[in-house]
């Protein structure tokens, strides 16, 4: 027998399993709750993302590094420093302005880690992951990203043996701007490719 959430009778969804866990802990004195949401913020908005935009400003400014983000991004990612779990074998692919590449785990979450961190509830979500493999354009204008009918859209489904990074393109109007200056702008979507990166 199931239950409503499809799991085995007397099972919980994992969300309520977690919260569980977690007040569990907290009442036995084991973790900190404020602590425990400062590491899930760290790595869900800060750490992750941050060095893949990194990644990306160094590509940019650096037609050499580039070319090998591209060759073996692997390797080229653990240049920046940027390695461990859930980024053993990454793949990187550039979007220009005929081709746009976007990321998904059809299976589950697989996602690189290093570079951008904890993966997004919507990455996780069933339609999501669904959709985005049928209707890759529908989805992403519903997300917000409208891109013209010319432009070819591949989308590349991660596995726990490869995760895939997207090189964004670099926006008109920032020639200009060094590659610390170019680091704020780059954001984890235009990483997954759901989003463009805009110029300030």
């Amino acid at each position: 027998m199931t239950t409503s959430d499809g799991g085995p009778e007397g099972t919980l969804p994992v969300a309520l399993r977690t919260e569980a866990l977690e007040q569990l802990l907290t009442e036995r004195g084991l973790i900190d709750p404020k602590t425990l949401d400062k590491i899930i913020t760290t790595y869900e908005t800060n750490v992750g993302p941050l060095n893949g935009a990194k990644v990306v400003a160094r590509a940019w400014t650096d037609p050499e590094y580039r070319r090998r983000l591209l060759d073996d991004g692997t390797a080229a990612i653990k240049e920046l420093g940027f390695s461990g779990p859930q980024g053993e074998h990454i793949v990187v692919v550039e979007n220009t302005a005929t081709t746009h590449h976007v990321v998904v785990c059809t299976l589950c979450s697989c996602y690189p880690w290093p570079v951008l961190g904890l993966p997004p509830s919507w990455y996780k979500d069933p339609a999501y992951r669904a959709r985005v493999v049928k209707e890759p354009r529908t989805v992403l204008s519903e997300m917000g990203l409208e891109l013209d009918d010319d432009v070819e859209i591949t989308v590349h489904d991660s596995t726990s043996e490869v995760r895939w990074l997207v090189l964004p393109e670099r926006p008109a109007g920032t020639e200009h701007l060094t590659e610390e200056r170019l680091v704020p702008l780059v954001t984890r979507d235009a990483m997954v490719g759901v989003a463009k990166v805009v110029a300030p």
